[in-house]
């Protein structure tokens, strides 16, 4: 088994930044890709970034040039630094980890409220 806990959420002005983390413990050998994922009140749950153990990055278009996805496999700890957000940023950010199987994991997910 595999447990995600994220941290780093909270209350932050239009322009601002955050960063969230997400420690890993458990079966981490398992780990394969690891990403953020975030859903906004009303709206289905979105990927906002993804990171592979080559490391290869994926974004979300809207996200592009503002987040940055990074891991430290030493750490077994993800981040996203999050820059220039903007209220439709507001959201429950989820870490998730996809094991070498194909099984994912998920975090309980920390609030990002983001103020105009």
């Amino acid at each position: 088994q595999l447990q995600l806990v994220e941290s780093g959420g909270g209350l932050v002005q239009a322009g601002g930044s955050l960063r969230l983390s997400c420690a890993a413990s458990g079966s981490i050998f398992s780990i394969s890709d690891m990403g953020w994922y975030r859903q906004a009140p009303g709206k289905q749950r979105e990927l906002v970034a993804l990171i592979t153990s080559g490391p290869n990055t994926t974004y979300a278009d809207s996200v592009k040039g503002r987040f940055t996805i990074s891991r430290n496999n030493d750490k077994n700890m993800v981040y996203l630094q999050m820059n220039n957000l903007k209220p439709e940023n507001t959201a429950v950010y989820y870490c998730n980890a996809v094991s070498y199987g194909f099984k994912n994991y998920w975090g309980e997910g920390t609030l990002v409220t983001v103020s105009s």
